[in-house]
């Protein structure tokens, strides 16, 4: 625990707390993009350390909460096949489609299995060669390289019986969608980390210049959201705009090289729909022409033109995911839309900005 207390010191966070009020002249709204920082900032009660000028509003970088309902009813349809062995990780099951969740499906008799990694999946194809096992790769650009390499293993194996159903999203395109939006508040970006872990920041450069927008890629601890929240403020309050990286330790310019390949080898930018928030051009990836004999969605025939709607019935997710509302604003927040009884995505993930708030902050 040595390095993460480090990340944790009580004095540490004081005294950069203390150098964020001394900065801060004037309001100024930040969003922090990442559902991990998100719930960081609602545990270690970060937004109550800084001056009232300072506005938190936190983005779409939830990937369980931006899966469309068209994903999540392909899923279903997949899963609820007797020649059908689906996997997928744990927090996708409550995650509502538009006549029920993954967790009914395997109630109602679906072979459905909870795995920590799509190389798990691929040993389950690997043990049961007269079923196809299919994989739900969801995520932002941080589990494109370990679904690259499933896909990528699975035809060195000769895998026939493996394939995946994927909805993958990139987070500069959303950013760019909420700078672009006539309603913007937004006027600085904490990055996130994990995600420059693999793309690195270069590709946020056109959007600050573009926008005349900070963004500081940020860790994950209170000392690197503080760091970082400080690092907006002195830009914005300078007059600049440039991307600069707080979390040094984690992230290099270009990222991982070596995963960013095999992404692009496996993938193709694709448009993509975002639950909530609707389609976003150039903000998805798509197994390319050479691999789609894994794609799911090709090989069971389910077609794109059915989705749903992306509307979470009364609640404002989509709103909370564009940072335009936050969780405690939904009237059903806390009383019809619990972690037991979600109505909308954002309350079932771990990174939702709405679970957040219901464990972190009083809602009596």
């Amino acid at each position: 625990m040595r390095f993460v207390e480090e990340y944790r010191d009580p004095h540490r966070v004081a005294e950069l707390s203390k150098l964020i009020h001394k900065t801060t002249t004037r309001p100024w709204t930040i969003m922090e993009v990442c559902g991990g920082q998100t719930h960081a900032i609602l545990k270690f009660g970060i937004d109550r350390l800084l001056p009232p000028e300072i506005t938190l509003v936190h983005g779409p970088g939830c990937p369980v909460c931006v899966t469309p309902v068209s994903v999540i009813d392909a899923a279903v349809e997949i899963a609820s096949r007797p020649d059908v062995i689906f996997c997928s990780f744990g927090d996708m099951l409550r995650v509502p489609g538009s006549n029920g969740d993954l967790f009914e499906a395997r109630a109602a008799g679906a072979d459905l299995r909870i795995v920590y990694s799509p190389l798990d999946a691929l040993a389950v194809a690997r043990s049961n060669p007269g079923r196809q096992v299919v994989f739900l790769a969801v995520g932002f650009e941080t589990t494109a390289p370990a679904n690259a390499l499933a896909v990528f293993q699975a035809s060195r194996e000769g895998l026939n019986n493996f394939s995946i159903l994927v909805s993958h999203v990139l987070v500069p395109p959303a950013m760019e969608a909420i700078l672009s939006s006539p309603g913007n508040r937004i006027q600085a970006f904490l990055a996130p980390g994990h995600v420059c872990t693999v793309m690195g920041w270069h590709e946020y450069e056109p959007l600050s210049r573009r926008y005349n927008v900070p963004i500081v890629v940020t860790g994950f601890e209170p000392l690197d959201i503080l760091q970082g929240i400080h690092m907006c403020i002195l830009q914005l309050e300078q007059g600049r705009a440039e991307v600069e990286n707080q979390y040094a330790r984690a992230v290099r310019p270009s990222g991982n090289p070596q995963a960013r390949r095999l992404i692009n080898e496996i993938f193709e930018i694709v448009p993509q729909r975002w639950r909530g928030i609707g389609e976003i051009p150039s903000s998805g990836l798509g197994l390319r022409p050479a691999w789609r004999r894994f794609d799911a969605a090709e090989r069971f025939r389910i077609s794109p033109a059915a989705a749903a709607s992306d509307a979470d019935s009364e609640c404002i997710s989509g709103l909370i995911l564009q940072g335009v509302r936050k969780p405690s604003e939904c009237p059903a927040f806390a009383t019809r839309c619990t972690p037991e009884h979600p109505l909308g995505a954002t309350m079932v993930s771990s990174e939702g900005a709405c679970a957040a708030y219901y464990r972190y902050r009083s809602h009596s």
